[in-house]
């Protein structure tokens, strides 16, 4: 599978990586067969948060691993934390916030948490999951510190960061962040809409996000795309999914062309852009592990990138 970078260093990882929120419905055995399709398919990189299953996806991940015979060495794991539940909103894979913490006491607090249920010792990467308007720069910094002295964690980013909270966490902090993981994919393309809409007056020439994109290619920042095949907020899949005909049609074309399956075509579209994105997978299931890993091994032409891109009900001005 294609490498990339994480951030502008020589740590290599796998383009794809396997998000584990839904992680807390399944049971270890089932856990552990999701993780070795994974490790199969040359995925080696693990994404998690505290808050996934109230804790549970964690739990299962650390009984899973130990069954799957795979060994911590065998993946990167990064967690994220800063979010405070809402148990009385949250339901299985959907956990709901009551509000975000920064303080160093809560996130020192958090990676002990993540650790003991995953039963490892340290973390390769830990991220602020959303911006917290009150947020502690003293305390984040206070906390990076600490993990990273302690060897607890070795690597940091951010999460849905737009570039100016996170130049002011950077200025904070004394370790480089590497990474902010924010949702893109076919149907979520606003982080390019805008770029394509400039000095237009229509609804994609809005810029959302404060150039997001440019400022992580400029920077050398890792955008893990997550949601890569999902439409809205956690709506549904695009996938085989009769609102989106005419995507459909073309992505079921492009993946008889190079015999793979259509969740193929979508990772390879996320990849086919220069900013070297990491595609973080949601699914358990091992064969739509296996087919969308095929994508990491995969260029589309210019033009299938932009056909696709029309499909999805975008223009050119």
């Amino acid at each position: 599978m294609k490498q990339v970078n994480i951030g502008q260093t020589q740590w290599q990882t796998s383009a794809l990586a396997l998000g584990i929120m839904r992680m807390e419905a399944l049971t270890p055995a089932q856990a552990a067969q999701t993780l070795i399709a994974a490790k199969e398919a040359g995925i080696n990189y693990i994404d998690s948060a505290d808050i996934y299953g109230m804790g549970k996806s964690e739990e299962i991940f650390g009984q899973a691993l130990r069954e799957s015979g795979l060994h911590r060495e065998d993946f990167a794991i990064q967690s994220k934390g800063g979010i405070v539940f809402d148990p009385a909103k949250s339901h299985g894979s959907f956990v709901f916030g009551k509000r975000y913490d920064f303080s160093k006491t809560h996130l020192l607090a958090a990676v002990d948490g993540i650790l003991q249920r995953m039963q490892i010792d340290y973390l390769d990467a830990f991220l602020l999951h959303r911006p917290d308007p009150l947020m502690d720069l003293d305390g984040i910094a206070g906390a990076f510190d600490e993990l990273t002295a302690s060897g607890k964690v070795r690597h940091f980013g951010v999460s849905n960061f737009n570039p100016e909270q996170f130049q002011m966490v950077q200025a904070a902090v004394s370790q480089p962040l590497l990474i902010n993981q924010l949702q893109f994919s076919i149907m979520h393309s606003g982080m390019i809409d805008y770029g394509l809409h400039t000095n237009m007056a229509d609804a994609r020439s809005i810029n959302h996000d404060g150039g997001l994109l440019e400022f992580s290619r400029r920077q050398g920042i890792t955008v893990q795309a997550w949601s890569p095949f999902q439409y809205g907020m956690f709506e549904g899949t695009f996938i085989d999914n009769v609102k989106f005909p005419e995507l459909n049609e073309l992505l079921a074309q492009l993946a008889a062309k190079y015999h793979v399956g259509k969740n193929a075509i979508a990772t390879a579209w996320i990849l086919r852009h220069p900013a070297e994105m990491q595609v973080v997978l949601g699914t358990m299931n091992p064969a739509h592990i296996k087919d969308s890993a095929v994508g990491g091994d995969l260029t589309l032409t210019k033009q299938e990138w932009y056909d696709i891109y029309f499909a999805a009900g975008n223009d050119l001005p």
